[in-house]
C-alpha cells in the first residue's frame, strides 16, 4: 500500500473482564497537521469489545471515501482477525459462536469504503501514541458518566 493518508492509533481497555471500560482513539494526517483524539468509557464491557470499537469509531470518524488507512493496534484479536480474513469467514457462517458480532458487522459496514491496513504493536513497548491511547481509554473507563454497552449487556 502507497503512503497513507490517515494513520489511527487504537487501544481498549476494561478493569475487569467484564467490568468498566474505555477507548482511545489518536488519529493523524501525514502532512497536514491534523491530529485528534477521542475517547469514551463504558460501564460493563470487554477489553476485545474495546479495541474492536476503537478501530470502528476511528474508522467511522473519516469523511471523505477511499482514504489509505494505516490502523495501528496492540490487539492481535483485532488486527489478526482482519488481516487473516478471519472476519470475513466468521461473516459467511453468520458469526456462529464467535463473540462481539454486533460490532463486527458495524466494523464489515465501513471497512470496504477505504483501504484500510492493520499493523499490530506490542502493548506497553514505549510506543508514545499507542500509550497515549492507552491513557485515553483507562481514563475513559474511571469517568463518572459512563455509557452503556447495551448490546453487551442485553
Amino acid at each position: 500500500m502507497d503512503k497513507p493518508d490517515i494513520i489511527i492509533y487504537t487501544d481498549g481497555s476494561s478493569r475487569g473482564n467484564p467490568g468498566p471500560g474505555g477507548y482511545g482513539i489518536v488519529m493523524l494526517q501525514p502532512g497536514s497537521g491534523y491530529k485528534k483524539e477521542f475517547c469514551e468509557g463504558f460501564k460493563k464491557t470487554t477489553n476485545n469489545r474495546m479495541e474492536l470499537l476503537a478501530v470502528i469509531v476511528a474508522i467511522e470518524k473519516i469523511k471523505k471515501e477511499n482514504q489509505r488507512v494505516y490502523v495501528y493496534t496492540d490487539s492481535k484479536y483485532v488486527s489478526e482477525s482482519v488481516e487473516k480474513k478471519w472476519v470475513f469467514n466468521w461473516e459467511k457462517k453468520g458469526f456462529k459462536n464467535k463473540k462481539n458480532p454486533d460490532l463486527w458487522l458495524r466494523f464489515l459496514k465501513i471497512y470496504n469504503k477505504h483501504e484500510i491496513k492493520f499493523i499490530w504493536v506490542k502493548g506497553h513497548n514505549n510506543n508514545p501514541l499507542n500509550e497515549r491511547c492507552d491513557y485515553l481509554a483507562f481514563e475513559a473507563s474511571k469517568s463518572l458518566n459512563l455509557s452503556t454497552d447495551i448490546e453487551y449487556e442485553k
